[in-house]
């Protein structure tokens, strides 16, 4: 979904399929695009109304790109790999924005690819988040951060005690094997745990987290991810009763779920 100073633009298509797209401008020296990602053509939509803008003499034109796609190929292993990542930030960049404002980006290779980027953390989110839970739960919230990476990104954020994952993989297949949890571990029983990361798939990696935690003596937990994909859905996450609810934005999750709690983009 594309909004043009926050009306929805409508895209249609001719019978054969092609964009067909109006949108009035009138007399104006900024414009906000925001791109709420749903599918690639949409990438295709973004460039034609960009140019229709600039072109009714529109000097600043900034985007609102809440979730930075293809930021999963951010780097090529392989001769036949494709560097999306850095094609698609060619595209935005050719655009010329004043800004472009983003939230908790996937990958610190997107921040580096982006001309005028603006990160926006998740912090106004999850503190969101841990008032519902403080106000239902009490005090004793402990946050959980799934891998080091995580724990070095967020942690400084927040003035609250926490432990995070260590995950035992298998490198051929990607599969995670088991879990080490380090941190205030002591206390983790009877505790209240939030877990906190950027984007979520089908939820393996919280699902096996959830698992591990409850091992070690956590009462209930949630899950923060500022990007959940609709393909959590089809994972077990949802189904486990170890995980009683999960937050997200609207970046990219368009479903419904009655354990899912979408928090609107800000």
């Amino acid at each position: 979904m594309i909004k043009c100073n926050g009306k929805q633009v409508d895209v249609k298509h001719f019978p054969d399929g092609t964009l067909l797209m109006k949108e009035l401008i009138g007399q104006k020296d900024k414009v906000t695009l925001t791109w709420m990602y749903e599918n690639n053509e949409e990438l295709v939509a973004l460039y034609f109304l960009t140019k229709h803008i600039r072109s009714k003499g529109v000097k600043e034109i900034a985007l609102e790109l809440p979730y930075i796609p293809n930021a999963r190929q951010d780097r090529v292993k392989a001769e036949e790999d494709i560097f999306t990542l850095k094609y698609f930030a060619e595209m935005i960049n050719s655009l010329e924005f004043a800004s472009v404002t983003v939230l908790d980006p996937h990958s610190y290779v997107s921040e580096a690819l982006i001309n005028n980027i603006r990160i926006q953390t998740p912090k106004k989110y999850v503190d969101r988040v841990l008032a519902e839970l403080t106000k239902k739960h009490g005090e004793n919230i402990l946050l959980y951060f799934p891998d080091e990476g995580a724990m070095k990104r967020y942690s400084a954020m927040f003035d609250r005690p926490y432990v995070f994952g260590i995950k035992k993989r298998d490198w051929t297949t990607g599969d995670i094997k088991g879990l080490d949890v380090a941190g205030q571990t002591e206390l983790i029983k009877g505790s209240t745990v939030l877990m906190v990361d950027d984007i979520c798939s089908r939820g393996g990696t919280f699902y096996y987290s959830a698992k591990t935690l409850k091992e070690l003596g956590a009462e209930r937990m949630y899950l923060y991810v500022s990007h959940c994909e609709n393909t959590i859905l089809e994972g077990e996450l949802l189904k486990t009763a170890d995980v009683e609810r999960v937050y997200t934005t609207n970046s990219i999750f368009t479903k419904k779920n009655d354990k899912v709690e979408v928090l609107d983009y800000e």
